[in-house]
């Protein structure tokens, strides 16, 4: 299938990029989402005819990622968890809790832009680095202090 892109997607393309997919992908992701449109005369016409507004509209979202990313870089945020005396937490701090502290601190982050190291969810005390991928050119970085709950 393809389709031409209405954002740019990671690991994909850019605005206004014609590409090959898979059709589930197309279908089931891609159109839905409103990040692509199948490649048709009609459609390349309409297309032609927003290209202005989608790139205004696309810079208007990259520019604020980037003033996120300004706010948030390199922030220090604490989370208070119950551990035992080892340093092990009991449960883990995962991406929904980063996301709920951050919010609260007065900076709206969803879930989905957490991005947890490697090894997953936090399962002990300590300081972790954490990224946050504000938009695919823009990833924001922030330090994760999970302390003893007292």
């Amino acid at each position: 299938m393809e389709v031409i892109l209405l954002s740019k997607v990671d690991n994909l393309g850019n605005l206004g990029d014609k590409v090959k997919v898979r059709s589930g992908y197309g279908r089931n992701f891609l159109i839905p989402q409103g990040k692509a449109i199948p490649v048709t005369a009609e459609n390349l016409a309409e297309f032609e005819r927003r290209r202005a507004d989608l790139e205004i509209s696309a810079q208007k979202i990259l520019t604020t990622a980037e003033e996120r990313k300004a706010q948030l870089d390199g922030q220090r945020f604490e989370i208070n968890a119950r551990a035992g005396a080892e340093g092990k937490l009991f449960g883990s701090v995962g991406s929904a809790d980063i996301a709920e502290v951050l919010t609260q601190a007065g900076f709206p982050v969803e879930r989905k832009e957490v991005r947890m190291p490697d090894a997953g969810p936090i399962h002990a005390l300590g300081e972790f680095e954490i990224q946050l991928h504000l938009h695919p050119n823009v990833n924001a970085r922030v330090i994760i202090a999970v302390l003893p709950k007292e």
